[in-house]
């Protein structure tokens, strides 16, 4: 992903900003695309939450992980109002960043919530994310790094 969203900046839920690169280099990345004024968005973050903290938060060595936030919402007030209502520490694309549309374009996102897992080139190694979080746990994970090809000693 750091192909995609290098040389960019991402929004902390704090409003604090990030390098890309340094955020997302050796990671698998979850693009999270979501609207707060979707039910089924609002429906999803506290799983996805629980699997983010287990793997980043709580797991020692942290796992090359993170969710990067896709806003479909409206405004960029929706945006900052539904990321502070999130329990994760993710990231999000800033909204007036043109590559949110595109991403939603590359991806052939029309409904959400979806949750697309991208390799460090940004090559989707699965758009069904949020089904293999909810059914299979940390189980996915080991997955996706695998077919990521990041080295990891993460063992969930």
């Amino acid at each position: 992903m750091v192909d995609v969203l290098g040389g960019r900046r991402l929004l902390t839920r704090d409003g604090a900003w990030v390098e890309a690169e340094a955020a997302l280099q050796n990671k698998v990345v979850a693009l999270y695309f979501a609207a707060g004024r979707c039910a089924s968005s609002r429906d999803f973050p506290p799983p996805l939450c629980r699997f983010y903290a287990q793997l980043v938060a709580e797991a020692r060595p942290r796992a090359p992980f993170e969710v990067v936030f896709v806003s479909a919402d409206g405004s960029e007030r929706e945006m900052l109002d539904f990321m502070r209502e999130l329990d994760g520490a993710w990231l999000a694309l800033p909204f007036h960043d043109p590559l949110r549309h595109e991403l939603r374009t590359r991806h052939h996102i029309s409904v959400t919530p979806r949750l697309v897992v991208v390799k460090p080139s940004g090559e989707v190694i699965t758009d069904k994310g949020r089904k293999q979080v909810r059914e299979r746990g940390l189980a996915c994970f080991q997955n996706w790094v695998e077919a990521a090809n990041i080295f990891q000693n993460f063992s969930g």
